[in-house]
């Protein structure tokens, strides 16, 4: 939980500042970012649009961003993933990165984007259509292994054997669907009742809940995993520091 909290206090600083930009370049969506944390807290109705209401419009967005304020971000968004490698090491139990391993973090920020991208996107091919939602299904859920599973792999250094990371990449996703159900019978109404009794700053604390509840799916995820490839291997994770290469590695 600890780590939830930081998760989602730096998401909110560091990274969501980013993805504003990002999502205000991308044709996807008119309404930029907002749909982004729409879709993803599953909200509608008066609900959705007390959630709009926090984000500027994409064209004002665009308009007074600068090559100073686009580094900035970028910056920032680099801290974000430390903060996630961090995690991921301390539930492997391997040795910290080096200084000189921030184009790890880097990757992992570009491959953050574009994976939210194409979630984002998933829902525009086929639109009206009956294999519409297999369709977003199959990127979203299947994306979503595929990104957890290799960003876990690359902020970890190939310490870790792929096979080891599957069970926590298909955790954390099964837990984000939950969560998304849960937002829908949780938050909907939790955003109305604070925005009608605090005002702006009831919606945020919600989102900001919703962000913590996305950081402890996401570590406990990969902590669960981490739980499902050690049982029954007394001596799974016992030298985490062994050498990519070494065949002796009982994670590989």
């Amino acid at each position: 939980m600890h780590r939830a909290m930081g998760f989602a206090a730096l998401g909110f600083v560091t990274l969501i500042p980013l993805l504003i930009v990002v999502a205000a370049a991308s044709p996807v969506h008119d309404n930029g970012f907002a749909s982004w944390v729409v879709d993803g807290l599953g909200v509608s109705g008066s609900s959705a649009d007390s959630v709009r209401q926090l984000f500027s419009s994409p064209r004002r967005v665009l308009n007074t961003a600068t090559a100073l304020s686009l580094a900035a971000v970028a910056v920032f968004g680099i801290s974000f993933m430390a903060a996630l490698q961090t995690g991921y090491e301390r539930i492997w139990r391997v040795r910290a990165a080096a200084w000189h391993a921030v184009w790890r973090q880097i990757i992992g920020l570009a491959v953050l984007v574009g994976f939210l991208l194409a979630a984002s996107w998933s829902g525009v091919p086929l639109a009206d259509s009956p294999a519409q939602p297999a369709l977003r299904l199959t990127i979203t859920v299947g994306g979503g292994v595929i990104f957890f599973w290799g960003l876990q792999w690359l902020l970890l250094g190939a310490k870790v054997g792929r096979r080891a990371l599957l069970p926590g990449a298909v955790a954390t996703v099964l837990a984000l669907i939950g969560l998304r159900v849960f937002s829908q019978l949780v938050f909907t109404p939790l955003i109305v009742s604070s925005a009608v009794s605090y005002g702006t700053i009831g919606t945020v604390l919600v989102v900001q809940s919703w962000l913590i509840g996305v950081g402890f799916t996401v570590f406990g995820g990969a902590l669960a995993g981490n739980a499902v490839w050690t049982a029954g291997r007394p001596d799974a994770g016992t030298d985490p520091h062994r050498e990519p290469g070494d065949d002796t590695d009982p994670a590989r």
